[in-house]
């Protein structure tokens, strides 16, 4: 069996192989049980959150290139465990010297024991040369850092620094199951520390498993951040409209429409497998399955699904780079390219090309994306309007505390008020 360091380090070589975190866990689980994958998890996750540092701490301490990638990594877990959790440095030491030796080589014992003694005895003095560097400073790759700094050049520190931050987990209360007032009394019985934000939010004080929570299996709440709780009433759909989610996997704001209004909602993806979960959703919740067809298709290709009926409301929410939600998925940060940026664009200029077509007279269409690089928000929509004399951008408001810079919610800092992803809207309406 292999020690949970092991298996964290393998997760993130697979990242930055290309594989999705998420999937990358799932390759390494060997079903050695809930406390040892969670451990796995919160190594790999806190490591790809903090790559950039860690990385050069390594380059740092080492006197020649280490070639074998593993045994790399390895020392990259340690000295994430050293820096930024509570257990016993002679513990982490000794585990990570282990587990280089069992995963490995035995000769790699002593380059281990030597690397990470050493940065604790040096750790003041080895910080504060390799922080002069941005990737190591923000544990961003570079281009990613220039590109936060020329978007938001007043604030790009904070946007970045947010970025590393630990997300809270966040509750949509379902309306039609529960009201807040009460799941925060059954929290409150059951010893879950738990606090109200708005009229139908909760934010834990301590992540925890959401099927361990009560009210799960009944359907009275889902787990949704924040900055996405936004989308739904944004779109203010009424009962009996017609309501297209061009790209509603896994369904969050799918079952937000749902709760609202009486409304009838063609939900559709490209992919099967994450089309099957926005089903399951809407069944846990208890929603009215009648009220919505699941639909897989191209939102970029209306001809091979669309009745030619008009929707009365479209919610859009764009393929992105995923980067105002890197602390709820660091490894986007490494898997990404910088030419992902204009790639990712394009199809979201696709996609909005393609469903203004769809959308009635007097309709609305909400363009979102979990991002907060301009390219891929404020630059389609502002393109999109060029071209089209028929949009009219609307005004929209945001909750008081949430940040934000126009239509761009800002990611918020660990334990910010309004504590929120990086998201953005932009509300256009067919004249």
């Amino acid at each position: 069996m292999q020690r949970e360091q092991t298996r964290a380090a393998l997760a993130v070589m697979r990242v930055f192989d290309g594989a999705q975190l998420r999937d990358a866990l799932a390759q390494v689980d060997d079903r050695s049980g809930l406390r040892g994958r969670t451990l796995v998890a919160e190594l790999a996750y806190g490591t790809l959150r903090h790559w950039g540092s860690v990385d050069a701490i390594v380059s740092c301490l080492a006197t020649k290139p280490i070639a074998d990638p593993l045994l790399r990594t390895l020392i990259a877990v340690a000295l994430y465990q050293l820096d930024h959790t509570r257990a016993p440095p002679f513990a982490i030491v000794d585990r990570a010297v282990a587990a280089a030796a069992e995963a490995v080589r035995p000769a790699a014992k002593s380059l281990v024991n030597a690397l990470l003694r050493r940065y604790l005895r040096e750790r003041e003095a080895i910080r504060a040369k390799v922080m002069q560097g941005d990737v190591a400073r923000y544990s961003y790759p570079q281009w990613w850092i220039d590109r936060v700094r020329s978007d938001y050049p007043e604030n790009w520190q904070s946007v970045l620094d947010a970025g590393n931050a630990r997300a809270p987990l966040t509750l949509r209360i379902n309306r039609r199951v529960a009201t807040q007032r009460a799941l925060l009394a059954q929290f409150e019985a059951a010893g879950i520390d738990a606090e109200a934000i708005g009229e139908s939010a909760l934010i834990l004080g301590t992540p925890r498993p959401v099927g361990e929570l009560p009210g799960f299996d009944d359907g009275a709440f889902s787990v949704q951040d924040l900055s996405a709780q936004v989308a739904a009433p944004l779109l203010d759909a009424g009962d009996g409209m017609r309501v297209l989610d061009a790209c509603a996997a896994p369904g969050g704001k799918t079952t937000h429409l749902l709760e609202l209004a009486d409304v009838e909602v063609l939900a559709l993806d490209i992919d099967a497998r994450r089309l099957a979960r926005v089903r399951d959703n809407v069944e846990r919740l208890r929603l009215d399955d009648r009220r919505v067809r699941f639909v897989e298709g191209d939102a970029g290709n209306p001809g091979q699904w669309w009745d030619s009926r008009p929707f009365d409301r479209i919610l859009l929410d764009a393929p992105c780079t995923a980067s105002g939600v890197v602390r709820r998925h660091p490894d986007g940060k490494w898997r990404h390219r910088a030419a992902d940026v204009e790639r990712f664009a394009r199809e979201q200029s696709r996609l909005l090309d393609a469903c203004w077509p769809l959308l009635a007279r007097g309709g609305m269409l909400l363009y979102a994306t979990c991002s907060v690089f301009a390219a891929e928000n404020d630059v389609p929509i502002e393109r999109f309007l060029g071209g089209h004399d028929d949009a009219l951008r609307e005004t929209r408001s945001f909750p008081s505390a949430a940040a934000h810079r126009n239509g761009q919610l800002l990611p918020s800092p660990e334990g910010a008020g309004h504590n929120q992803d990086g998201f953005f809207y932009a509300l256009l309406r067919k004249r």
